[in-house]
């Protein structure tokens, strides 16, 4: 029998054709974005392998960045999606918008953002051999649409491309992305990643922009980036263990110190640990202990009480030589706030003056502590039993 062998030939090829496993390169901006867009594209592309690309440099700051970026890969991980990360090139971002600080939210400074991401994306897919690109960035309620897709054909036809350009928000998607994000427990920020738009969104809701403050001793504090950090790694290593458990929210009193001295009887400045909650009505006070009792030095002004640091070492459980150590490689907050209530016993939060000092004199000083407190909100890691 005679063999067609230009047959064969065409029949293997179009079995290639068929049965070749296309490609997506999918930029992705955030957790909440990506869960959504990302099942949404898997129902709509079924013959599309999808690949993620975190490329993100206008993030703001980098610990911001950083915390973003793990929740995107414990989504990625959990929809079965590979991850490639880009540099976090903030100076060529920052260079990039020169000139557009001050542009509203989907105006000329975010037209610009999205080349910058958008660009590098394209190169990742032509490296990667990807023919498609798109952006979770087109399921974001803040973004525009239009100007987005814009954008993606723009960057798309520079590198010959194809783009896919959804509009997932239509017809309840905003609505269900936020209950997808809510099932799935995602870390869900509450603005869009640069400095000019937390600034800009700060300033409207009037509150203060703990983003942009760094503590004044190497501790993470409650509700930080850091520490949000720190919640979400437990929140894998459970979901590693498929161990149970739930992130509930709460309200409370947060503080933040920004600037504290003491200054001893010859006005000369001494090593000194404000301790967390630590208020004063008047930033700049003269006052002087009145008497001793139990290491504890009471002060005639603000209420303020001056502990050594061999009764701190003792309640705490600690073992620091000097103050200088103890601002060095300071106690966790809990330590902490454990020592203030072991010392006030009080019902209520107190807002009590606490500073360890070396030795406790009786004296005069001088004292400044610039502090402020505010409400503010956290989760709370619970596990299921």
């Amino acid at each position: 029998m005679r063999i067609d062998w230009l047959y064969v030939t065409y029949v293997i090829i179009f079995k290639i054709h068929t049965f070749k496993e296309y490609s997506m390169l999918v930029h992705i901006c955030c957790s909440v974005d990506s869960h959504f867009f990302l099942q949404k594209l898997q129902k709509n592309y079924p013959g599309e392998k999808l690949v993620g690309f975190f490329y993100d440099p206008n993030i703001h700051p980098f610990s911001e960045h950083e915390l973003r970026l793990l929740d995107v890969k414990r989504s990625c991980a959990k929809l079965g999606i590979p991850l490639h990360v880009g540099a976090y090139n903030y100076e060529g971002w920052i260079e990039a918008v020169r000139g557009l600080e001050g542009e509203p939210e989907k105006g000329k400074r975010c037209q610009v953002c999205f080349d910058n991401r958008l660009e590098m994306s394209a190169q990742k897919a032509l490296e990667l051999g990807e023919k498609v690109i798109t952006t979770t960035l087109l399921t974001s309620p803040k973004k525009s649409l239009d100007q987005l897709e814009k954008a993606l054909r723009s960057i798309a036809d520079q590198y010959h491309l194809d783009i896919v350009a959804p509009d997932f928000r239509k017809n309840g998607g905003t609505q269900e992305q936020f209950v997808l994000a809510k099932e799935a427990m995602l870390y869900h920020q509450d603005y869009c990643g640069c400095i000019f738009a937390l600034s800009v969104q700060r300033e409207q809701q009037k509150r203060w922009a703990d983003e942009l403050s760094s503590p004044v001793r190497p501790q993470i504090l409650p509700s930080s980036i850091e520490d949000r950090i720190d919640l979400y790694e437990k929140v894998m290593e459970l979901e590693t263990k498929e161990t149970p458990f739930k992130l509930v929210r709460e309200k409370f009193l947060n503080y933040r110190l920004l600037r504290a001295w003491i200054k001893n009887s010859q006005k000369e400045v001494i090593p000194s640990y404000i301790l967390f909650y630590s208020v004063c009505k008047k930033e700049h006070v003269k006052a002087k202990i009145e008497t001793i009792i139990q290491d504890i030095g009471f002060l005639n002004k603000e209420e303020a009480r001056f502990i050594s640091l061999k009764m701190f070492n003792t309640f705490a459980n600690t073992h620091y030589r000097n103050v200088q150590e103890m601002l060095q490689n300071p106690p966790t907050i809990a330590v902490e706030m454990a020592f203030r209530n072991s010392i006030i016993m009080s019902p209520f939060t107190s807002l009590t003056p606490l500073i360890v000092l070396d030795e406790v004199k009786i004296e005069s000083y001088e004292l400044f502590i610039q502090s402020f407190t505010y409400p503010d909100i956290r989760e709370n890691l619970v596990l299921i039993s």
